[in-house]
Parts: C-alpha cells; structure tokens; sequence
C-alpha cells in the first residue's frame, strides 16, 4: 500500500491529480514514465501468504465444489441404506427370506440383531407401501444432504443410533412391542439436519434450508401410526429427539 504522500502525483503538464501506479496521464496524455511502478514487497508477500493459506485450509477444491460442502462425494451411505430396504423386500416379496426372526415383535430374548435388522424390514399392502416410501424417501432427502456436509460415518451411525435407541426405548414401555421400518432413523436424520437452520432462524439469521418442507415431511412420519401400528410413534420421536441433539452438537462443532 503507498503512503499518504504517494496516494496521488501531479501531472506536470495539466496539474491534476492522477493515480502513481499509470504511465500517462488520463486527461491530457501527458507521459509521466516508463513503466508503472511495482507493487511493494511487503504486500506481494503477504497476498501470496493469503493464497497458501487458504490453499491450506480449504484443500484442494475442484471446479464446482464449495469449501466445507463435498460436492463431487456420491452419498454412498444413504444409497446403501435405501438399497438395503428396497432389496430386503423384495427378497421378502419372494420368499426367499424369512422375516421372523428380523422384525421387533414382542421380548429380544438375547435376539439383540433384531434392533439392527428390523428398520429395513416393511410389510405388504398399501399402507405398508405408503410407509416404506414415504420413510425411505426421508433417508434419501435429508440423508444425502448430512451425508454432503458431514459424511457418511455420520449418517451410518445416526441411523443405527436411532434405530437401536427407539426399539429399546418402545422395548421398555411395551410389553410386547411391535416395532419395523425405519421411522425412527428418518425422523433422526431430518432433525439433524434442520438443527442448524432452526438455530439460525431463532438468532434470526439467513438460512438457505426449508424448514417448513421438512416440517410436512416431519408430519407424515410422525403420522403413519395411525396407519400402520408397527410404525412406533415412541421410537420415532426418539429418534428425533436424538437426532436434535446431534443436529445441535454438530453445529456448535461447526461454528467453533
């Protein structure tokens, strides 16, 4: 940066003011030098010292992607989890597996897979149709948007996490509970997700997500069990409320 005495030279011909980095003067034409003059060293180095650093600390970023956001990452989890469901009933469909020892009914009795197992496991009919796609399309919405932001340890974990935590908490207020699908997992996932815009809206900041479209989608899962009883309405407010916390957790990580 030049000092206060260099912000500006006096064209010798016409008498104005002109910038000291120009060879001529842009009012008369008058050629002041050769050569315009160069940048100090000091200012060179500390903008190559900003370009480093944020070479650095952003990483090696390619042409479309945004810091903190992995945008060329396919969501390989939440395919997983989707493919897991949708090819475990078709399986089902066929008979060639056997859901009775993977579905949440009644006591574990040491059968501690079942709580693994039964958020991939759906029923038959239309209802049963109705709850699976409107669950595993929640997986796939707002599990492909944590997935971007926070990979796919994230979302693998909340799911089971969620899953475990609401069959064993329906295990402990039922006597024999009947608990399938993926309610739970998807109703953690959405809430981990709108977490950080809900605590933006309530400090009353700008943000980008749709709040009032994840709270429809948030009322349907909360809905299906009134049309299908196994769609446990206590494990899937325990997700939730799980993946509330979470969603808090990581946004405080975040904006530290």
């Amino acid at each position: 940066m030049p000092s206060g005495a260099d912000l500006f030279v006096v064209c010798k011909k016409c008498g104005s003011e002109v910038s000291p980095y120009v060879t001529e003067c842009p009012y008369c034409g008058n050629r002041l030098r050769r050569r315009a003059p160069k940048l100090p060293r000091e200012g060179r180095s500390r903008s190559i010292g900003l370009r480093l650093w944020r070479r650095r600390s952003l990483g090696r970023l390619r042409r479309g992607e945004i810091a903190g956001v992995r945008a060329d990452s396919p969501p390989y989890a939440t395919v997983a989890l989707v493919a897991g469901s949708c090819g475990l009933w078709i399986a089902s469909q066929g008979d060639y597996v056997s859901l009775g020892k993977l579905i949440l009914a009644g006591p574990l009795h040491g059968d501690w897979w079942r709580l693994l197992t039964s958020p991939f496991v759906y029923g038959s009919g239309f209802s049963a149709g109705l709850f699976m796609f409107a669950t595993l399309l929640a997986i796939a919405i707002f599990g492909w948007l944590l997935e971007r932001h926070h990979g796919p340890i994230v979302v693998l974990a909340l799911f089971f996490a969620a899953s475990v935590t609401g069959g064993l908490a329906a295990e402990a207020v039922y006597a024999s509970p009947v608990v399938t699908g993926a309610n739970a997992a998807a109703l953690a996932l959405l809430a981990a997700w709108a977490a950080s815009d809900l605590l933006t809206a309530r400090e009353g900041g700008y943000y980008e997500g749709d709040l009032l479209g994840a709270a429809a989608i948030a009322v349907v899962l909360l809905a299906m069990p009134f049309a299908r009883p196994e769609a446990s309405w206590l494990a899937g407010v325990t997700g939730g409320v799980l993946g509330l916390l979470l969603g808090l957790g990581l946004s405080k990580v975040r904006t530290a």
